[in-house]
C-alpha cells in the first residue's frame, strides 16, 4: 500500500513538474493566458464603465469585472494547458505514459495538478493589481483556496473536452461555442438579475457560476457580498467542489478507455 502511494505522488510530482516547466518555456502561452484577459479588463471595463454606475454594491464596472477577469485567466490557463493532450498524443509522449507501470490516476492528477499550479499562478499575479480598483490584499489567502478549487475544475473540463480531440483545430472551436460562452454567462460580465428570464435560467445552471460567486463572496466579505444577490456561499462553495470531483472522476474513466 505505501509502495502504491510511493508510486502515485512520484509519477504525479513528475508530470506536474513537467507541466510546469513545459508551460513556462513557452512564452506565447504565458502572454495569451495573462495578457489576453489584462486587455480585456481594461479596454471592456473602461469603455462600459460609463454606462454601469452605481452595479451590484455599488460597484464601479472595473471592479465588478475583475473577479470575472481572475477566472478568465484560470479559464485560458486551463485551455492551454489541457491542449498538450492533444501534442502529447501526437508526439507519442501519452501512450508510452499510458503503458508505463504507473497508476493511470497519477497521470490524470499530475496533468491537473500542473495546470492547476500554472492557472492559480497567473490569477495570484493578476490578483496584484486589486488594489487599484479598491481590492484588499488581505483578502487574497481565502480567494487563494477558491482560484485553486475553480482552476482545478476547469482543468479537468478542458481535460475531458481534449481527451477525444484529435487536432487542435478543433479544441479551440469546442472552446469558442463551450467555454468562453460559459465564461460569459458565470455572471463575470453582468450581474445575473439584469438578465432575462431564459438567460438567467442558464445563468444559474452553469456551474462556473457558483465558483465565480464564491470567488466574489472571498474578494468581497460578507457584508458587501451580500447586496450583490449572489448565490450563498455555502452552495457555491459545494457546487464547485462538487463540479471538481465529477470532472476529476470523469477524467479518470475516459484515461482508463484505450487513448
Amino acid at each position: 500500500m505505501t509502495e502504491m502511494r510511493s508510486s502515485f505522488l512520484l509519477s504525479a510530482s513528475v508530470l506536474c513538474r513537467r507541466e510546469v516547466v513545459r508551460f513556462l518555456r513557452q512564452r506565447s502561452r504565458i502572454i495569451g493566458a495573462l495578457g489576453s484577459p489584462l486587455i480585456f479588463w481594461l479596454l471592456l471595463g473602461s469603455g462600459v464603465g460609463t454606462s454601469f454606475a452605481g452595479g451590484p454594491g455599488g460597484s464601479n464596472y472595473l471592479e465588478y469585472y475583475f473577479p470575472g477577469t481572475v477566472v478568465l485567466i484560470l479559464l485560458f490557463t486551463a485551455i492551454f494547458a489541457t491542449i498538450s493532450i492533444i501534442e502529447d498524443r501526437k508526439e507519442g509522449f501519452l501512450q508510452a505514459v499510458l503503458v508505463a507501470p504507473i497508476p493511470r490516476s497519477s497521470f490524470v492528477f499530475g496533468k491537473m495538478a500542473g495546470a492547476t499550479a500554472l492557472a492559480v499562478i497567473q490569477g495570484v499575479l493578476f490578483m496584484l493589481l486589486a488594489p487599484l480598483v479598491g481590492f484588499s490584499w488581505l483578502m487574497l489567502p481565502l480567494t487563494l483556496v477558491m482560484l485553486t478549487l475553480v482552476a482545478f475544475s476547469l482543468t479537468g473540463l478542458g481535460y475531458v473536452i481534449a481527451w477525444r480531440m484529435d487536432s487542435t483545430q478543433g479544441f479551440h472551436a469546442i472552446m469558442n461555442v463551450l467555454l468562453i460562452p460559459m465564461w460569459l454567462l458565470s455572471g463575470a460580465v453582468f450581474p445575473a438579475k439584469n438578465a432575462s428570464f431564459w438567460l438567467k435560467a442558464v445563468i444559474m445552471i452553469n456551474p462556473l457560476t457558483y465558483g465565480l460567486a464564491a470567488v466574489r463572496w472571498c474578494m468581497y466579505g460578507t457584508t458587501l457580498g451580500s447586496t450583490m444577490d449572489l448565490p450563498p456561499f455555502g452552495l457555491s462553495l459545494i457546487i464547485t467542489i462538487a463540479f471538481g470531483l465529477t470532472m476529476f472522476m470523469a477524467s479518470l474513466v475516459m484515461t482508463r478507455r484505450p487513448a
